[in-house]
């Protein structure tokens, strides 16, 4: 690893995002990355909207955003961290993907709804061996909705 990485332009938009990510429809849950600080932190954002297709069943007529894809946004703000840290880009060759290995600590604050723009914080504690440990947070309107520590590595090519 490098100390140097190429300027990144800010804000990250969805398109420079799925070339980072192998998420799609339905499942990418960051739609801009707003901060950056290689290596140590990242804020993105994740607006939530009432065409979501989880809110169809979670839940009728009162819709929450389940707390496990609230974890897995945020699992998703720390693989952006280390791509935008790494330089890394669709351009050339695929990055290998990143899978959530580990959640400790979680905990779920206040429920998240329609028109909420989540905010993830996440910050990088440690990368061993292809392995990144990460504090997350998500807020809404600048309260804690959750948080967690999330464990993440990266597959093998």
């Amino acid at each position: 690893m490098t100390d140097s990485v190429p300027a990144i332009e800010l804000p990250v938009d969805v398109a420079r995002i799925q070339s980072l990510l192998p998420h799609r429809y339905p499942f990418l849950l960051v739609d801009r990355v707003v901060g950056l600080v290689p290596h140590q932190r990242l804020t993105a954002i994740k607006n939530v909207s009432i065409n979501e297709p989880f809110f169809q069943g979670h839940f009728p007529g009162h819709p929450v955003m389940p707390g496990v894809l609230i974890v897995e946004a945020m699992a998703q703000a720390c693989g952006l961290l280390t791509r935008l840290s790494e330089g890394s880009d669709a351009e050339g060759k695929p990055a290998a993907p990143s899978y959530l290995v580990k959640v400790d600590k979680a905990r779920f604050s206040r429920m998240v709804g329609p028109g909420d723009q989540l905010v993830l914080e996440v910050e990088q504690k440690r990368m061993l061996r292809r392995m990144g440990l990460y504090v997350c947070r998500a807020l809404v309107d600048g309260e804690e909705a959750a948080c967690a520590e999330i464990l993440c590595a990266e597959r093998n090519a």
